[in-house]
């Protein structure tokens, strides 16, 4: 099978990650990935990411317990985004919903 490698030199070494859940498609989260976070990811199918406010590599997960079991990952059609889909373990927002994206832009 022939790898896709995404644009890290375009991005300056990190790539958005859109984060939707398998079965739903609902979108949980946005994080980014660097080449280091991506190869871990696919080698041990959790997802793993890059905090940009850490400056560190971090896995969705290790201190919460709530884990992103990596099913497929895509890549778009610019090399530049990659869209993961996982089974998620409990709430994927730190702040404890199960998605980050759980306000609207405007309240009535």
């Amino acid at each position: 099978m022939k790898r896709i490698e995404p644009d890290f030199e375009k991005m300056n070494g990190l790539i958005p990650v859109i984060v939707q859940e398998v079965g739903t498609n609902e979108v949980l989260m946005l994080a980014y990935m660097n080449r280091e976070a991506l190869e871990r990811t696919l080698k041990t199918g959790l997802a793993t990411y890059w905090s940009r406010s850490r400056n560190e590599l971090w896995c969705k997960g290790e201190t919460s317990g709530h884990y992103q079991h990596v099913v497929d990952v895509r890549i778009d059609c610019d090399q530049d985004t990659i869209l993961l889909s996982v089974k998620q373990d409990g709430a994927a927002c730190h702040t404890g919903n199960h998605s980050c994206f759980y306000r609207p832009l405007i309240e009535e």
